[in-house]
């Protein structure tokens, strides 16, 4: 039996929707109540179905629907909105506060009926959904903490769900509070942000020591810009950094190997993010022990050292002294060590920076973000090292800073 409570003051609202709703089921009830007494009849009977026709204090109206999204024990009740004539503005607040959809009195006895029933079979969705979940923290395959599944079961998930093909070109990330957040890290803050961040899509796991692992149906650059959306709900003082890996393979075990080495990079190099790369043959040796790859990282440490010496560090420097000044209010910031070089363009909260990272291997990294703006995407560069030159880092780091004065001139 689905239980629809309607809330109205008019007597006359009360007989047409009688009408229009004939034809649902005899175990259906339709009952109605002012708006005086919804909230003891909504508390008492947690209807299956709330069609709240507008109150001509709109207010009233609105206050109703947060009662009922404020309070756990209706997060299985569907609110439809009755209006007496289309109002967009009206309507999209409602949306807003969290009605599920909304019906005119204008509108065909055929169309109210069919979207009532639809909200039914909505709500019994609702119901089975939180039944299942009751069934999955009962075993704590997810923890009802976080609502998140348990790193304990992680393998067994993510496997089955890296054989389906909204994974094939897909990512992998994990994320963690940096060295000076961790003192401060919260698992509330952190569990209410994902949940308000993520899509129902993405799947996490955690936390586990302050990690949470997140699967997602994009790429990298869909990973990148959901940890700025992350970043940006986060408190100001709370930092944190991620791995990153493309799904190049339906084994968890090896997607969750590349993640970390990402992740101890993004510590290692102190960035916001590292990615980790799988082209041509190097994405197996980097997960190689160490003394079967000692020659070759040796080779192409020292072959780095010299690009940086030779041809990154002098443009870098060259670059800065020639557009400091024709860059407005922005400050322009550069170095460069052993495994990174960072070119950086500062104005106020908005950041633009270009960062060369040598993994170890035979190719340099390039990550381009935007932090502060709307529009630009972020984006990432492979360059084999043997192709670095001085002309081909100024080609770059120029194009960059080309792109930074025009979204700039929007912002």
């Amino acid at each position: 039996m689905n239980t629809i409570i309607l809330i109205t003051d008019y007597e006359e609202i009360k007989l047409k929707m009688q009408e229009n709703l004939v034809l649902l089921r005899e175990s259906d009830r339709l009952l109605s109540v002012n708006y005086e007494n919804a909230p003891d009849v909504l508390y008492e009977l947690r209807p299956d179905i709330v069609i709240l026709h507008e109150h001509e204090k709109h207010e009233k109206t609105i206050g109703i629907i947060k009662y009922l999204k404020e309070r756990r024990i209706f997060s299985n009740s569907n609110i439809l909105l009755l209006t007496n004539m289309y109002d967009k503005e009206f309507i999209l607040e409602a949306y807003d506060e969290g009605i599920n959809d909304y019906i005119t009195l204008q509108s065909e006895p055929s169309e109210i009926l069919i979207r009532i029933i639809n909200s039914i079979k909505t709500s019994c969705l609702k119901s089975k959904i939180k039944r299942f979940m009751g069934n999955l923290e009962f075993y704590n395959i997810i923890d009802i903490n976080s609502g998140f599944y348990n790193t304990k079961f992680e393998n067994e998930i993510f496997n089955n769900e890296l054989t389906r093909e909204n994974y094939k070109n897909g990512s992998y990330m994990i994320i963690s509070p940096d060295e000076k957040s961790k003192k401060d890290f919260s698992e509330e803050i952190m569990n209410s942000t994902l949940k308000n961040v993520l899509r129902i899509n993405d799947i996490v796991t955690g936390p586990s020591g302050a990690k949470y692992g997140i699967l997602l149906q994009d790429g990298i650059e869909g990973a990148i810009r959901v940890l700025e959306k992350i970043k940006e709900e986060l408190p100001d003082n709370y930092s944190i950094k991620a791995g990153i890996t493309s799904i190049t393979t339906k084994k968890f075990d090896e997607v969750k190997k590349k993640a970390i080495s990402a992740l101890n990079s993004s510590f290692l190099t102190n960035q916001d993010y590292a990615i980790y790369t799988s082209e041509g043959n190097t994405s197996e040796d980097w997960l190689a022990p160490p003394n079967e790859q000692d020659k070759a990282y040796k080779f192409y440490k020292k072959a780095f050292g010299k690009k940086i010496e030779n041809a990154i560090a002098p443009v870098f420097y060259r670059l800065q002294k020639i557009y400091e000044e024709k860059i407005g209010e922005a400050e322009i910031d550069q170095f460069t060590d052993e495994q990174q070089s960072v070119f950086r363009i500062i104005n106020g909260k908005n950041e633009s920076r270009l960062t060369m990272v040598y993994p170890g291997y035979s190719k340099l990294i390039i990550t381009i973000t935007h932090t502060g703006f709307d529009s630009p995407e972020n984006r990432k560069i492979t360059i084999p090292l043997k192709e670095i030159t001085s002309t081909k880092i100024d080609e770059i780091v120029e194009s960059f800073i080309n792109e930074f004065m025009g979204i700039y001139r929007h912002v």
